[in-house]
């Protein structure tokens, strides 16, 4: 099945291995991926969300020197959703990538939404980690 993709990025300046650092702590998701969840917690061995979409399991791949986020989210009815995401050092600061995938299905409203609410949270990331 053919996938429609956007890049949406955002520049942080603040280095990128402590952009990382942040970002891929999954406990520091409710400071500003408010489009994940509201809270979350480790239980049984997994990252738990409480989304606006009921309660999801968050699990990002081992920490790596790539500045790779890639992160899988699996959602209350099984289904699990793929998402790109990097930091890539750019001079005294970095630039922190999501690739939103959207699956046919997914109408094109639907999808812009997506698309608003991953800039919303990357212009929080970018408050939350410049204003500290």
């Amino acid at each position: 099945m053919a996938s429609n993709s956007r890049h949406i990025s955002v520049r942080i300046d603040r280095p990128a291995d402590e952009v990382y650092e942040f970002t891929s702590n999954p406990a520091k998701l409710p400071t500003w991926a408010s489009g994940l969840g509201s809270s979350v917690e480790f239980v049984d061995g997994q990252w738990i969300a409480e989304s606006p979409m009921g309660r999801v399991a968050v699990a990002f791949v081992p920490h790596n020197e790539l500045g790779v986020l890639d992160h899988e989210v699996t959602l209350p009815n099984g289904d699990t959703v793929y998402n790109p995401m990097r930091v890539i050092a750019d001079g005294s600061g970095c630039e922190v990538i999501f690739t939103l995938r959207s699956e046919k299905e997914l109408s094109a409203e639907d999808f812009e939404q997506d698309a608003a609410t991953v800039s919303s949270d990357l212009g929080a990331l970018k408050r939350v980690l410049e204003d500290s």
